[in-house]
C-alpha cells in the first residue's frame, strides 16, 4: 500500500465511510492515476476535470458511475491532499429523473416463492420485509434479530449509521424455520464456503434467477425489494417519517419520492410482508 493510499484510507475510516464507499473512492482515484500514468497527487485540477469529461463523452459512463468518481476525487483532493475547494470544482452530473419500476405485492410474493433454496428464500424475504439494502442483509448477525422487541438492528448501514427496522411476526416465523435448518452463527446468512458474509454477487444472482423463474419481466435488481417495501407501506397508510426512519434515509426528501409510486389503500400492517397472502404465520399451539 502506498503512503497516499494509506492516508486516504485513514481519512475515510476516521470519517465513518462505509467499506463499499471506501472501495469506490479508491477505485476512482486509482483510475485517474492510470489514465494519466502519474501519481494522483501530481494531477492538476484541470486534468481531473478533463478526465471526468472523458468518462462522460468518450466512455459514456452512467451518471451514477461518474458521480462516484467525482465524490472520490473530491474526497482525495479536498480532504487527503487538502487542496482549496475553490480551485477544484467538478460539478456532479445530473441524474436522470427516472422512477424505479415497482414490483406489485403479487410479484414480490411470486418472486420470493421461486427462490432456489430455503436460504435464498429467507434472504429475499428479509430484504423485503425489513426494507434492507443488499449490503445490510448480507451483514446481519443472528444477534441483530430481537424477537422480544420485534426489531432488527442494522449495524453500520449506509453512511456508517446504525438503525432499527421492523421485525414482522411472519418474518420471525420464517427466520426461526431457517434457523432450524442452517444453525448460522454469528452471521445470519454466511457464505457456505468461508463462514463469512455471503458475497453480494451470490444474492444478486439468486434474485435475478428467482425473478426469471417467476416470469417477471420488469427491469431492476434486488434493490427493487427495498423500493417495494417503502411504497407498499405508503399505500398501507404508514406515514413518511416512520418509513424514513425504517429505511435509514438522512433526509425526508429522499423518502418523499415514493409518493409518486403509491396507490393508496386502507390497510395498516406492521410490515408489507403481512400483505402477502402466501406467507401466513404458522398456527399457534
Amino acid at each position: 500500500m502506498t503512503e497516499l493510499r494509506r492516508r486516504m484510507e485513514d481519512d475515510m475510516v476516521a470519517r465513518g465511510l462505509a467499506s463499499r464507499t471506501r472501495s469506490s473512492y479508491l477505485w476512482a482515484v486509482s483510475s485517474v492515476a492510470r489514465f494519466y500514468r502519474r501519481s494522483p497527487d501530481q494531477i492538476s485540477d484541470a486534468e481531473a476535470q478533463a478526465y471526468l469529461v472523458h468518462l462522460l463523452r468518450e466512455r459514456q459512463l452512467s451518471s451514477s458511475t461518474c458521480n462516484v468518481v467525482v465524490s472520490g476525487l473530491r474526497f482525495f483532493y479536498h480532504v487527503t491532499l487538502k487542496r482549496d475547494r475553490l480551485t477544484f470544482d467538478i460539478p456532479l452530473s445530473r441524474r436522470p429523473g427516472k422512477l424505479p419500476v415497482l414490483l406489485s405485492r403479487e410479484e414480490v410474493e411470486r418472486l420470493i416463492g421461486h427462490a432456489a433454496n430455503p436460504k435464498f428464500k429467507t434472504m429475499l424475504l428479509t430484504t423485503y420485509a425489513a426494507g434492507l439494502r443488499l449490503n445490510e442483509v448480507l451483514h446481519l448477525r443472528v444477534a441483530d434479530v430481537d424477537s422480544g422487541r420485534m426489531t432488527i438492528r442494522v449495524a453500520q448501514g449506509k453512511g456508517g449509521q446504525d438503525r432499527y427496522t421492523v421485525l414482522s411476526a411472519r418474518l420471525l416465523a420464517a427466520l426461526r424455520a431457517y434457523w432450524t435448518i442452517a444453525r448460522p452463527r454469528p452471521w445470519l446468512f454466511p457464505s457456505d464456503r468461508t463462514a463469512r458474509p455471503m458475497h453480494p454477487t451470490a444474492l444478486q444472482r439468486a434474485y435475478v434467477t428467482a425473478k426469471r423463474r417467476a416470469g417477471i419481466q420488469k427491469p431492476g435488481g434486488i434493490h427493487g425489494l427495498r423500493h417495494a417495501f417503502a411504497t407498499h407501506l405508503l399505500e398501507a397508510g404508514v406515514d413518511l417519517h416512520t418509513i424514513q426512519r425504517l429505511l435509514g434515509h438522512g433526509h425526508i426528501s429522499t423518502t418523499t419520492r415514493y409518493l409518486q409510486l403509491t396507490r393508496h389503500t386502507e390497510v395498516g400492517p406492521d410490515s408489507p410482508l403481512d400483505l402477502l397472502a402466501g406467507f401466513a404465520p404458522p398456527p399457534q399451539g
